[in-house]
């Protein structure tokens, strides 16, 4: 009897301590995440361009946008410079991780100035500590609202698929 007691406990305190280095983690990459938008907002474009790995990639809203880090350092620094950067107030975020916790991608909602976002991305953890890979901004729009959003895009979608069509016959 106290054997099975014993194991049980030993089970339940194995569990628990699982559990509290899981939330340790996320709580973890909430506070680089977190820091990497107060980055932004707070116009250090050294510390926000530091948390992104070399190799990293910035997809922003418009389909054109999917730049290098250098490239997007590039397009940031007149508005870090000017101090018109963006302030995107994280409203809620999903982590997941594998189990050596290495490589993490997450999902988060975003109060922007252009209303509700979604950014996604994928970090790994580095000698250097944890970078961004990979991080996609995109607008959510309303599924009510979808059909009329799709009329205001329709012309300038067409003129991106033109000339996307065209950039890749030459390939």
């Amino acid at each position: 009897m106290y054997r099975i007691l014993l194991i049980l406990f030993l089970f339940t305190a194995c569990q628990n301590a699982t559990q509290k280095q899981r939330d340790h983690f996320k709580q973890e990459i909430n506070h680089f995440l977190d820091q990497w938008h107060r980055d932004v907002a707070q116009y250090d474009y050294k510390a926000y361009f530091d948390k992104m790995a070399e190799a990293s990639v910035y997809v922003g809203t418009d389909a054109s946008e999917v730049w290098t880090k250098r490239e997007f350092m590039e397009f940031a620094k007149p508005y870090f410079d000017k101090k018109q950067t963006w302030d995107f107030i994280p409203l809620n975020r999903n982590i997941y991780w594998y189990e050596h916790q290495e490589t993490v991608w997450f999902d988060e909602v975003l109060d922007t100035w252009m209303g509700v976002c979604r950014g996604s991305g994928v970090l790994s953890n580095t000698i250097d500590g944890w970078k961004i890979e990979h991080y996609v901004l995109s607008v959510t729009v309303p599924n009510e609202d979808i059909k009329e959003i799709i009329q205001i895009k329709k012309e300038r979608d067409s003129l991106f698929i033109t000339k996307f069509n065209d950039r890749h016959e030459k390939l």
